[in-house]
């Protein structure tokens, strides 16, 4: 039985997360800013009121895990609006900055405060996306969103090197367009699936792959 901490559990990915790896017999860790009673009835253990943009809460982690060892760190939590090029005022600029804080100084804010209570070959998973990828934009707009995850993209190399000498392995990880809140119910796959496709991932991945980029399904991608 291994440890699983998740951040955003209390719905969407994360909350199919949390249900899928509890189902097999993981102990589970939800850490959200407000609980959910599906996330509860997965008998997780849950640390709520965990904003990502909150320092302070963020480092409250570490005495609120009471010396527990985490086998699996998936960061999950994040945000999502569009901005476009004609409409770039100071309430778009807010949230492109919002981006930044949660989608990617989050993940490095839960992973620094975490990172002692890592075991010795454990697995992070940053859950990125495809619009993260330089090569892949074809369309351009969404600024806050692309930017944060390619720059959260850059944050989990960083991390993949300097966790590798404690045989920790780090993954970029994009779930596919998943139907879930964030995306107002559009979206190519369920969050079932898409949790179902991460464990794979996860579950299959060895330190000889940390640093990279992948879709869900297997692929990888290009930076």
């Amino acid at each position: 039985m291994a440890t699983y901490l998740i951040t955003g559990a209390n719905r969407g990915i994360g909350l199919s997360l949390a249900q899928r790896l509890a189902r097999r017999g993981e102990t589970v860790i939800g850490v959200c800013r407000q609980s959910s009673a599906a996330l509860v009835a997965t008998g997780a253990q849950v640390i709520d009121g965990v904003d990502m943009a909150d320092a302070d809460a963020v480092a409250s982690l570490p005495a609120r895990l009471d010396g527990q060892r985490i086998d699996g760190l998936v960061l999950n939590a994040g945000i999502f609006t569009n901005e476009t090029l004609d409409a770039l005022d100071a309430d778009a600029f807010a949230r492109i900055q919002r981006q930044f804080d949660v989608n990617t100084l989050g993940p490095l804010r839960v992973a620094a405060a975490l990172r002692d209570h890592l075991a010795e070959g454990a697995k992070v998973g940053i859950i990125t996306s495809r619009m993260g990828s330089v090569a892949d934009n074809g369309s351009g707009a969404y600024y806050g969103y692309r930017a944060s995850k390619a720059a959260v993209n850059a944050i989990g190399k960083s991390l993949a090197m300097d966790l590798a000498p404690r045989g920790i392995a780090v993954f970029l990880l994009h779930p596919g367009r998943v139907a879930t809140d964030m995306l107002g119910g559009h979206g190519d796959i369920g969050p079932d699936e898409a949790a179902a496709n991460l464990i794979d991932r996860l579950d299959s991945l060895t330190l000889a792959d940390t640093g990279t980029f992948w879709h869900a399904n297997g692929t990888p991608l290009p930076w």
